[in-house]
């Protein structure tokens, strides 16, 4: 079986779609799942686009091994140089440049003429190229593109050096048989293809990202671009987990092999979603949490006489493990430890001891600690360390919708406290914390739910703000009282804000030196 690379591009394509920004370290979380789960390629950001970019491409690179590390760019120098920077200490480095090739986006968006747009494409290639050997050439909307204007530019960027060249669904347009067609038709008629992979990066605009993609693959293709749980510009971009597990089901029927860790995949879907705020829907396919629930009476009876009658796909297969533990309070660190490891989390011993109290504390007011209640204390793992940190909050009710709210926060080392009003607890919590932080921030969306079972389940809390530079955060907060665990997610979104304007401030201070 041929090599079909993975590559992911989480980090740029689908963080640029979800109105926030995400701090290096949770970056560098994701970008460490997926090395365990067995990628070849991590697309880490768009180094030109903002100095929290820039930062995050340079600590990826530095941090991560064993993997090729991307930065995107624009077919413009600047842009090549700050990925170069970006990537210097990259064990694997590889820029991935390119321009549009659709006679619209020449048209109305470039207004550059055909043979201007193969100049540009040509002289970014050969820019990145004085960086590094590996370059990746996109065809900005290959698919809605002239075929032989497009042959001619792959041509050429190949001549110039692309190692790869990337024939995107830009606007998920294609039918999988007329992108299937597409990519034998470059297989075939690009006379030096043969010294280049073919990357496909398809949209969901229509529902078929994942079709198109496996339809691209059976035509020759050597490297696919998706997302975890799919997410991305618009509709989203191809599901990978989707595309793996299609490709291990029927092997034989696309002959190539994707070296992944499937077992990694739900571990990894959790990760994403938890640091992205971006939930997965429970039919999701492959990671949603119906996705081998069986509710039919007809389903139930002839899963339990043979599995293969409705599973296609054994659960263990995708690292969806079965609970054998139960965890209490009785229970100590190896046993948490163990579990842990078992849903794909790695800690250190000194992050261990600081979970296992915040662990003690929850199976005292719960009882039984399930997995869902671990996933979301791991959401909440590592939020210290940013200088703001709740110690104590009071609410005070007078009818359903006037509320009194006293926060304690210890903000850089003092204790301070203030209260204020609100429409409601939650409304009052925020603008104590906005009183004592000193800074106007607006919240875009909130979000509560129940993350596990009983009576006494913790509540999830989810908030999204954005600051006056239209710099957007998402903040999660887990507590068994739903108005703590709503204070402690508008504190880590806060957290994340002071980090990235400490990032911004820094950088603006570097480039005036």
């Amino acid at each position: 079986m041929r090599k079909l690379y993975i590559f992911d591009t989480t980090l740029r394509d689908g963080e640029q779609s979800l109105g926030i920004t995400l701090n290096v370290k949770e970056k560098l979380d994701i970008a460490r799942q997926l090395v365990k789960l067995g990628v070849d390629v991590i697309e880490a950001g768009f180094p030109a686009s903002s100095p929290g970019d820039m930062e995050a491409v340079r600590t990826i690179a530095r941090e991560i091994k064993d993997v090729v590390v991307c930065g995107l760019t624009r077919a413009v120098e600047r842009d090549i140089d700050y990925c170069a920077e970006a990537l210097k200490a990259a064990e694997q480095p590889r820029i991935h440049t390119g321009i549009a090739v659709s006679p619209v986006h020449m048209e109305k968006k470039l207004r550059l003429a055909p043979d201007q747009v193969v100049e540009a494409a040509v002289a970014a290639v050969k820019h990145a190229k004085k960086y590094v050997h590996d370059v990746e050439f996109y065809a900005e909307d290959a698919f809605r593109s002239d075929h032989a204007f497009l042959v001619r530019v792959l041509e050429k960027v190949i001549d110039a050096g692309a190692t790869v060249v990337n024939i995107p669904d830009t606007v998920g347009y294609a039918t999988p048989w007329e992108y299937g067609e597409l990519i034998s038709h470059v297989m075939h008629n690009v006379s030096n293809i043969h010294r280049a992979v073919v990357s496909i990066h398809c949209h969901n605009d229509l529902g078929m990202a994942t079709a198109n993609s496996l339809a691209g693959i059976r035509a020759g293709a050597g490297q696919v671009e998706g997302t975890i749980n799919g997410i991305g510009e618009r509709a989203g971009n191809t599901s990978l987990e989707e595309v793996v597990m299609a490709i291990y089901t029927q092997r034989e029927r696309y002959g190539v092999d994707p070296g992944v860790y499937t077992r990694e995949i739900a571990a990894t879907s959790r990760l994403v979603a938890r640091i992205t705020g971006v939930p997965v829907p429970s039919h999701k396919a492959i990671v949603g949490a119906n996705a081998f629930m069986h509710a039919s009476g007809i389903h139930q009876d002839g899963v339990l006489k043979e599995r293969d009658t409705y599973e296609i796909i054994n659960p263990e297969v995708v690292g969806t493990p079965k609970n054998k533990i139960v965890l209490s309070a009785r229970s100590g660190r190896h046993a948490l430890r163990h579990r842990l490891d078992e849903l794909g989390y790695s800690l250190e011993n000194t992050e261990i001891d600081m979970l296992y109290q915040r662990f003690l504390q929850l199976a005292d007011q719960k009882g039984e600690v399930y997995d869902d209640d671990l996933h979301a204390l791991m959401g909440q793992n590592g939020t210290n360390g940013s200088g703001i940190c709740l110690k104590n909050l009071s609410v005070t009710t007078t009818g359903a919708a006037t509320a009194t709210a006293t926060v304690t926060l210890e903000l850089d080392g003092s204790t301070v406290t203030d209260a204020a009003c609100g429409n409601g607890p939650v409304d009052a919590v925020f603008k104590a914390i906005d009183r004592l932080m000193g800074w106007t921030i607006k919240l875009e969306d909130y979000t509560l739910k129940s993350v596990s079972r009983g009576s006494e389940a913790l509540g999830s809390a989810t908030v999204k703000v954005s600051s006056g530079d239209n710099m957007a955060v998402v903040g999660r907060g887990v507590s068994t009282d739903v108005i703590e665990a709503s204070a402690r997610a508008y504190i880590n979104a806060l957290a994340k804000v002071k980090g990235i304007t400490t990032i911004r401030q820094s950088a603006s201070t570097c480039d005036k030196c």
